[in-house]
Protein backbone atom coordinates (compact mmCIF):
# COMPACT_ATOMS: atom_id res chain seq x y z
CA UNK A 1 0.00 0.00 0.00
CA UNK A 2 2.92 2.17 0.57
CA UNK A 3 4.48 1.80 -2.48
CA UNK A 4 1.77 2.23 -4.32
CA UNK A 5 1.09 5.67 -2.79
CA UNK A 6 4.78 6.96 -3.62
CA UNK A 7 4.46 5.85 -6.81
CA UNK A 8 1.54 7.81 -7.32
CA UNK A 9 2.59 10.38 -5.44
CA UNK A 10 6.03 10.53 -7.49
CA UNK A 11 3.78 10.35 -10.37
CA UNK A 12 1.62 13.37 -9.67
CA UNK A 13 4.31 15.48 -8.48
CA UNK A 14 5.58 15.45 -12.38
CA UNK A 15 5.99 18.88 -14.06
CA UNK A 16 3.54 18.85 -16.98
CA UNK A 17 6.80 19.52 -19.30
CA UNK A 18 7.84 16.50 -17.91
CA UNK A 19 5.00 14.62 -19.00
CA UNK A 20 4.86 15.95 -21.96
CA UNK A 21 8.49 14.55 -22.52
CA UNK A 22 10.86 17.10 -21.09
CA UNK A 23 13.18 18.44 -23.84
CA UNK A 24 11.39 17.20 -26.48
CA UNK A 25 8.46 19.27 -25.83
CA UNK A 26 10.51 22.63 -25.00
CA UNK A 27 11.61 22.05 -28.84
CA UNK A 28 8.75 21.38 -29.92
CA UNK A 29 7.27 24.54 -28.79
CA UNK A 30 10.43 26.35 -30.02
CA UNK A 31 9.87 24.83 -33.69
CA UNK A 32 6.14 25.98 -33.60
CA UNK A 33 7.04 29.64 -32.22
CA UNK A 34 9.58 29.81 -34.96
CA UNK A 35 7.33 29.03 -37.87
CA UNK A 36 5.08 31.88 -36.35
CA UNK A 37 6.91 34.31 -35.87
CA UNK A 38 9.22 33.88 -39.66
CA UNK A 39 5.22 33.46 -40.76
CA UNK A 40 4.35 36.81 -39.20
CA UNK A 41 7.50 38.37 -39.92
CA UNK A 42 7.62 37.81 -43.82
CA UNK A 43 4.88 37.39 -46.40
CA UNK A 44 7.71 35.13 -48.70
CA UNK A 45 8.01 32.57 -45.53
CA UNK A 46 4.56 31.59 -45.83
CA UNK A 47 4.67 30.62 -49.51
CA UNK A 48 4.42 26.99 -50.64
CA UNK A 49 7.98 27.06 -52.55
CA UNK A 50 9.29 27.73 -48.87
CA UNK A 51 8.13 24.97 -46.89
CA UNK A 52 9.19 22.77 -49.80
CA UNK A 53 12.73 24.14 -49.61
CA UNK A 54 12.88 23.58 -46.01
CA UNK A 55 12.09 20.21 -46.20
CA UNK A 56 14.49 19.92 -48.99
CA UNK A 57 17.09 20.81 -46.00
CA UNK A 58 15.74 18.89 -43.65
CA UNK A 59 16.18 15.68 -45.50
CA UNK A 60 20.32 15.35 -45.22
CA UNK A 61 20.69 17.10 -41.93
CA UNK A 62 18.28 14.98 -40.43
CA UNK A 63 19.45 11.72 -41.97
CA UNK A 64 22.76 12.90 -40.54
CA UNK A 65 21.18 13.95 -36.93
CA UNK A 66 20.13 10.23 -37.01
CA UNK A 67 23.29 8.83 -37.39
CA UNK A 68 25.38 11.17 -35.14
CA UNK A 69 23.18 10.90 -31.94
CA UNK A 70 24.54 7.12 -31.86
CA UNK A 71 27.99 7.70 -31.26
CA UNK A 72 27.04 10.85 -28.99
CA UNK A 73 24.45 8.67 -27.16
CA UNK A 74 28.55 6.89 -26.50
CA UNK A 75 29.71 10.31 -24.79
CA UNK A 76 31.64 9.74 -28.68
CA UNK A 77 31.46 11.92 -31.56
CA UNK A 78 31.84 11.74 -35.35
CA UNK A 79 32.91 14.84 -37.17
CA UNK A 80 33.49 13.24 -40.53
CA UNK A 81 29.80 12.76 -41.94
CA UNK A 82 29.55 16.07 -43.71
CA UNK A 83 32.67 15.90 -45.72
CA UNK A 84 31.99 11.76 -45.77
CA UNK A 85 28.57 12.81 -47.29
CA UNK A 86 30.00 14.79 -49.76
CA UNK A 87 32.89 12.26 -50.78
CA UNK A 88 30.17 9.15 -51.17
CA UNK A 89 28.04 11.67 -53.24
CA UNK A 90 30.89 12.43 -55.26
CA UNK A 91 31.63 8.67 -55.62
CA UNK A 92 28.37 7.79 -56.48
CA UNK A 93 27.62 10.27 -58.87
CA UNK A 94 31.32 9.65 -60.59
CA UNK A 95 30.50 5.64 -60.90
CA UNK A 96 27.05 6.83 -62.87
CA UNK A 97 27.83 9.91 -64.65
CA UNK A 98 31.16 8.82 -66.36
CA UNK A 99 31.17 5.28 -65.64
CA UNK A 100 27.90 4.39 -66.87
CA UNK A 101 27.18 2.23 -63.65
CA UNK A 102 23.32 1.75 -63.18
CA UNK A 103 21.17 4.68 -60.75
CA UNK A 104 21.13 1.81 -57.79
CA UNK A 105 24.44 0.37 -57.82
CA UNK A 106 25.65 3.78 -57.51
CA UNK A 107 23.46 4.53 -54.29
CA UNK A 108 24.49 1.01 -53.08
CA UNK A 109 28.35 2.03 -53.10
CA UNK A 110 27.78 5.58 -51.38
CA UNK A 111 25.90 3.61 -48.39
CA UNK A 112 28.70 1.04 -48.51
CA UNK A 113 31.29 3.55 -48.42
CA UNK A 114 29.76 5.25 -45.37
CA UNK A 115 29.41 1.60 -43.69
CA UNK A 116 33.12 1.26 -44.34
CA UNK A 117 33.84 4.60 -42.67
CA UNK A 118 31.77 4.06 -39.75
CA UNK A 119 33.58 0.29 -39.67
CA UNK A 120 36.95 2.50 -39.47
CA UNK A 121 36.03 5.35 -36.84
CA UNK A 122 34.62 2.44 -34.98
CA UNK A 123 37.67 0.18 -34.96
CA UNK A 124 39.92 3.10 -34.08
CA UNK A 125 37.88 4.09 -31.20
CA UNK A 126 36.80 1.52 -29.66
CA UNK A 127 39.74 -0.73 -30.22
CA UNK A 128 42.59 1.53 -30.79
CA UNK A 129 40.76 3.68 -27.92
CA UNK A 130 41.69 6.87 -29.89
CA UNK A 131 39.81 9.88 -28.88
CA UNK A 132 36.44 10.00 -30.74
CA UNK A 133 37.13 13.77 -31.50
CA UNK A 134 40.61 13.32 -32.75
CA UNK A 135 39.94 9.87 -34.91
CA UNK A 136 37.09 11.38 -36.74
CA UNK A 137 38.84 14.38 -37.86
CA UNK A 138 41.27 12.58 -39.00
CA UNK A 139 38.84 10.32 -41.10
CA UNK A 140 37.11 13.81 -42.16
CA UNK A 141 40.28 15.34 -43.39
CA UNK A 142 40.57 11.76 -45.22
CA UNK A 143 37.01 11.63 -46.89
CA UNK A 144 37.52 15.16 -48.10
CA UNK A 145 40.71 14.18 -50.23
CA UNK A 146 39.62 11.12 -51.06
CA UNK A 147 36.25 12.46 -52.88
CA UNK A 148 37.96 15.10 -54.55
CA UNK A 149 40.83 12.78 -56.23
CA UNK A 150 38.63 10.55 -57.37
CA UNK A 151 36.62 13.05 -59.63
CA UNK A 152 39.41 15.36 -59.81
CA UNK A 153 38.46 18.36 -58.49
CA UNK A 154 35.35 18.50 -61.02
CA UNK A 155 31.84 18.54 -59.60
CA UNK A 156 29.10 15.72 -60.59
CA UNK A 157 26.04 16.07 -61.49
CA UNK A 158 23.71 13.21 -61.20
CA UNK A 159 20.77 12.49 -63.15
CA UNK A 160 18.31 15.36 -63.22
CA UNK A 161 14.46 13.90 -62.89
CA UNK A 162 13.80 13.77 -66.61
CA UNK A 163 17.05 12.06 -68.06
CA UNK A 164 17.36 8.03 -67.26
CA UNK A 165 18.75 7.18 -64.17
CA UNK A 166 16.74 10.29 -62.77
CA UNK A 167 13.96 8.37 -61.05
CA UNK A 168 15.73 8.55 -57.55
CA UNK A 169 14.78 11.99 -56.98
CA UNK A 170 11.35 11.09 -57.13
CA UNK A 171 12.04 9.23 -53.86
CA UNK A 172 12.19 12.84 -52.30
CA UNK A 173 9.89 14.98 -54.15
CA UNK A 174 7.38 14.23 -56.91
CA UNK A 175 5.64 16.57 -59.12
CA UNK A 176 1.73 16.52 -59.64
CA UNK A 177 -0.02 19.11 -62.16
CA UNK A 178 3.63 21.40 -61.61
CA UNK A 179 3.89 21.44 -58.09
CA UNK A 180 6.49 19.82 -56.24
CA UNK A 181 4.90 17.38 -53.30
CA UNK A 182 7.85 17.09 -50.80
CA UNK A 183 7.08 13.03 -50.05
CA UNK A 184 10.50 12.33 -48.67
CA UNK A 185 9.51 13.55 -45.27
CA UNK A 186 7.19 10.22 -45.32
CA UNK A 187 10.24 8.11 -45.47
CA UNK A 188 11.90 10.62 -42.68
CA UNK A 189 9.15 10.16 -40.31
CA UNK A 190 9.52 6.20 -41.15
CA UNK A 191 12.69 6.04 -40.14
CA UNK A 192 12.27 8.23 -37.39
CA UNK A 193 9.62 5.88 -36.17
CA UNK A 194 12.02 2.41 -36.94
CA UNK A 195 15.08 3.72 -35.24
CA UNK A 196 13.05 4.99 -32.09
CA UNK A 197 11.91 1.48 -31.74
CA UNK A 198 15.67 0.39 -32.46
CA UNK A 199 16.83 2.72 -29.70
CA UNK A 200 13.98 1.95 -26.80
CA UNK A 201 13.47 -1.86 -27.64
CA UNK A 202 16.74 -3.85 -29.40
CA UNK A 203 20.11 -4.57 -27.49
CA UNK A 204 21.67 -2.24 -29.97
CA UNK A 205 19.55 0.63 -28.50
CA UNK A 206 19.84 -0.19 -24.80
CA UNK A 207 23.44 -0.75 -24.96
CA UNK A 208 24.44 2.52 -26.52
CA UNK A 209 22.54 4.46 -24.36
CA UNK A 210 24.97 2.10 -21.02
CA UNK A 211 28.06 2.29 -23.09
CA UNK A 212 27.03 6.02 -22.66
CA UNK A 213 25.97 6.58 -18.75
CA UNK A 214 29.38 3.60 -17.85
CA UNK A 215 30.82 2.21 -20.16
CA UNK A 216 32.88 -0.02 -18.00
CA UNK A 217 29.79 -1.07 -15.80
CA UNK A 218 28.61 -2.14 -19.00
CA UNK A 219 31.51 -4.35 -19.84
CA UNK A 220 31.09 -6.16 -16.19
CA UNK A 221 27.65 -6.57 -16.72
CA UNK A 222 28.36 -9.13 -19.67
CA UNK A 223 27.94 -6.95 -22.79
CA UNK A 224 30.45 -7.18 -25.52
CA UNK A 225 31.24 -3.41 -25.01
CA UNK A 226 33.89 -3.19 -28.45
CA UNK A 227 31.17 -4.27 -30.32
CA UNK A 228 28.08 -2.08 -29.87
CA UNK A 229 30.52 0.79 -29.72
CA UNK A 230 31.73 0.05 -33.05
CA UNK A 231 28.07 -1.07 -34.59
CA UNK A 232 27.27 2.93 -33.11
CA UNK A 233 29.80 4.29 -35.57
CA UNK A 234 28.37 1.88 -38.20
CA UNK A 235 25.00 3.17 -38.12
CA UNK A 236 26.22 6.54 -38.27
CA UNK A 237 27.85 5.69 -41.27
CA UNK A 238 24.92 4.04 -42.59
CA UNK A 239 22.97 7.46 -42.34
CA UNK A 240 25.75 9.49 -43.81
CA UNK A 241 25.65 7.16 -46.88
CA UNK A 242 22.23 7.63 -47.04
CA UNK A 243 22.09 11.20 -46.53
CA UNK A 244 24.66 11.44 -49.66
CA UNK A 245 21.99 10.25 -51.51
CA UNK A 246 19.23 12.59 -50.39
CA UNK A 247 21.79 15.33 -50.76
CA UNK A 248 21.97 14.06 -54.47
CA UNK A 249 18.47 14.12 -55.03
CA UNK A 250 17.58 17.38 -54.05
CA UNK A 251 21.03 19.77 -54.99
CA UNK A 252 21.94 19.84 -59.07
CA UNK A 253 25.49 19.38 -58.69
CA UNK A 254 27.97 17.79 -55.75
CA UNK A 255 30.80 19.80 -55.56
CA UNK A 256 34.25 18.18 -53.87
CA UNK A 257 36.05 19.97 -50.91
CA UNK A 258 32.74 21.20 -49.74
CA UNK A 259 30.73 19.63 -46.47
CA UNK A 260 32.19 21.39 -44.07
CA UNK A 261 30.01 22.51 -41.18
CA UNK A 262 27.16 20.00 -42.32
CA UNK A 263 28.39 17.40 -39.50
CA UNK A 264 27.66 20.99 -36.45
CA UNK A 265 24.42 21.26 -37.87
CA UNK A 266 23.36 17.75 -37.81
CA UNK A 267 25.52 17.64 -33.85
CA UNK A 268 23.44 20.43 -33.33
CA UNK A 269 20.29 19.28 -34.08
CA UNK A 270 20.83 16.20 -31.63
CA UNK A 271 22.16 18.18 -29.27
CA UNK A 272 19.04 20.75 -29.29
CA UNK A 273 16.55 17.63 -29.30
CA UNK A 274 18.35 16.19 -26.46
CA UNK A 275 20.80 14.00 -27.22
CA UNK A 276 23.35 14.56 -24.20
CA UNK A 277 26.95 15.39 -24.89
CA UNK A 278 28.06 13.31 -22.09
CA UNK A 279 25.74 10.27 -23.20
CA UNK A 280 23.28 7.76 -22.10
CA UNK A 281 20.74 9.75 -22.97
CA UNK A 282 18.99 10.83 -26.58
CA UNK A 283 15.51 10.56 -28.33
CA UNK A 284 15.29 10.50 -32.07
CA UNK A 285 11.79 12.13 -32.31
CA UNK A 286 13.36 14.57 -30.09
CA UNK A 287 16.34 14.84 -32.61
CA UNK A 288 13.92 15.31 -35.65
CA UNK A 289 12.78 18.67 -33.82
CA UNK A 290 16.13 19.73 -33.41
CA UNK A 291 17.20 19.58 -36.31
CA UNK A 292 13.62 21.90 -37.98
CA UNK A 293 15.20 24.18 -35.29
CA UNK A 294 18.30 24.38 -37.19
CA UNK A 295 16.26 24.06 -40.69
CA UNK A 296 14.01 27.20 -39.60
CA UNK A 297 16.76 29.53 -38.59
CA UNK A 298 18.67 28.77 -42.06
CA UNK A 299 15.62 29.33 -43.99
CA UNK A 300 13.91 32.33 -41.91
CA UNK A 301 16.83 34.60 -41.01
CA UNK A 302 17.11 35.70 -44.54
CA UNK A 303 13.41 36.35 -44.82
CA UNK A 304 13.98 39.04 -42.17
CA UNK A 305 16.90 40.64 -43.36
CA UNK A 306 19.54 38.59 -41.58
CA UNK A 307 22.62 37.08 -43.59
CA UNK A 308 24.30 33.63 -43.02
CA UNK A 309 26.73 34.81 -40.42
CA UNK A 310 23.44 35.26 -37.94
CA UNK A 311 22.42 32.18 -38.86
CA UNK A 312 25.27 31.18 -37.50
CA UNK A 313 25.43 32.85 -34.05
CA UNK A 314 22.01 32.75 -33.39
CA UNK A 315 22.46 29.04 -33.96
CA UNK A 316 25.55 28.63 -31.82
CA UNK A 317 23.41 30.67 -28.64
CA UNK A 318 20.51 27.95 -29.14
CA UNK A 319 23.11 25.29 -28.73
CA UNK A 320 24.38 26.77 -25.46
CA UNK A 321 21.42 27.20 -23.89
CA UNK A 322 20.12 23.73 -25.13
CA UNK A 323 24.00 22.30 -23.14
CA UNK A 324 22.64 24.29 -20.69
CA UNK A 325 19.50 22.61 -20.23
CA UNK A 326 21.58 19.58 -20.56
CA UNK A 327 23.59 20.34 -17.87
CA UNK A 328 21.04 21.58 -15.16
CA UNK A 329 18.80 18.75 -15.64
CA UNK A 330 21.45 16.36 -15.11
CA UNK A 331 22.27 18.11 -11.81
CA UNK A 332 18.72 17.96 -10.85
CA UNK A 333 18.93 14.70 -11.00
CA UNK A 334 21.74 13.39 -9.26
CA UNK A 335 24.13 12.44 -12.05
Amino acid sequence: MANKTVTKTAGTNKSFIDRMGGQKFIVLLIVIALFIFFCAMSPGFRKYTTVVSILDYSYYITLMAIGVAFPLMTAGVDLSIGTGLVCYSLIGGYLIVHQGWPTGAGMVVSILLGVLFGILNGCLVAIMELPPFLATLCTCMITRGVGSVVVGGFGIPWPTAAAPGGWFRSIFKIQVNGMNIPIGFLWIILIVIIMTFVLNHTKMGRYTLAIGSNKEATRLSGVNVRFYHIMAYVICGFFAGLASISYSAIFATVQPGSGAGFELEAIGGAIIGGVSMTGGVGSITGTLAGVFVICLLKTGLPFIGLTANWQQIITGLVLIVAVLFDILKRKKEGK
